[in-house]
């Protein structure tokens, strides 16, 4: 059984960072794609950033480009996001995601909610301005 659990969510002000970590357990996650997507009020969840486990490859949605860093600690099956720069858009509830590795996989996948198998509960971000 696959569990995501996300942690480092809180209130920040504008310009601020925080780090949100999403340990994984239940398997092995080599070759996994693991994205951050985040939803907001009324809002559908959209994509943040993703990589793959075993891999050197990021990807970042526009909007926090520069700005957001993925990377991971594999010795201990965690996932983090550095966000730096925070503004009041990036208030949102974030999730952490996992996708299985495919023998195929569409352009852009990792930016495609509905390509991922696992979800974490969500950690919430709020950025006063």
């Amino acid at each position: 059984q696959v569990q995501l659990v996300e942690s480092g969510g809180g209130l920040v002000q504008a310009g601020g960072s925080l780090r949100l970590s999403c340990a994984a357990s239940g398997r092995t996650f080599n070759s996994y794609t693991m994205g951050w997507f985040r939803q907001a009020p009324g809002k559908e969840r959209e994509f943040v950033a993703a990589g793959i486990w075993s891999g050197s490859a990021t990807y970042y949605a526009d909007s926090v480009k520069g700005r957001f860093t993925i990377s991971r600690d594999n010795a201990k099956n965690t996932v983090y996001l550095q966000m730096n720069s925070l503004k009041p858009e990036d208030t949102a509830v974030y999730y952490c995601a996992a996708r299985r590795p495919y023998d195929s996989a569409s352009s852009r996948y990792y930016s495609n909610k509905a390509e991922y198998d696992y979800w974490g509960q969500g950690t919430q971000v709020t950025v006063s301005s």
